[in-house]
C-alpha cells in the first residue's frame, strides 16, 4: 500500500478489486490457491517467481513505468542540486549502479548513460 503501483492501480481499476499482498512470492501463492486471478508488480520480481512456477507466465508489455528520482530540499540552493546531480552521474559512470543491479539479480533494467555535470565552486 502506498507504492506508486498501488496508487496507480487504485485510481485506474474500475471493474475489479485490488487485493494487496506482501511480495511476489505471496502473490503467486494466491494465484495458485485461486485467491486472485492476476498479479501486478515489479516485472523482474514477478518474472523470477514465475520462472519457478509451472503454468505461470508474465504478460509482455507494462501497465506503467516509474522513473526513479532523487532530490534535495528547495532551500538548499543550486549548489546542492548540482552536487546531487554530480553524485548520481558519478555513480552511473563508475559502474556502481550497474554493479548493484547485477549484484541483486535485477534483470531487464538499464542504467541511463552518464552525463557530464559541472559543479561550480561556491
Amino acid at each position: 500500500a502506498g507504492s506508486a503501483y498501488d496508487l496507480f492501480l487504485t485510481r485506474e481499476i474500475r471493474h475489479a478489486e485490488v487485493v494487496r499482498l506482501e511480495g511476489a512470492p505471496r502473490a503467486l501463492a494466491a494465484l495458485r490457491a485461486g485467491e486472485v486471478e492476476v498479479a501486478a508488480g515489479i516485472r523482474q520480481l514477478l518474472e523470477a517467481e514465475a520462472a519457478r512456477e509451472e503454468g505461470v507466465r508474465v504478460l509482455p508489455g507494462r501497465f506503467m513505468v516509474i522513473e526513479q528520482a532523487m532530490g534535495v530540499p528547495a532551500g538548499r540552493g543550486a549548489a546542492a542540486q548540482e552536487l546531487l546531480a554530480s553524485f548520481v552521474e558519478e555513480m552511473k559512470a563508475g559502474g556502481f549502479v550497474a554493479d548493484a543491479l547485477e549484484r541483486h539479480g535485477v534483470e531487464g533494467a538499464s542504467v541511463a548513460p552518464a552525463q557530464e555535470i559541472s559543479v561550480e565552486a561556491g
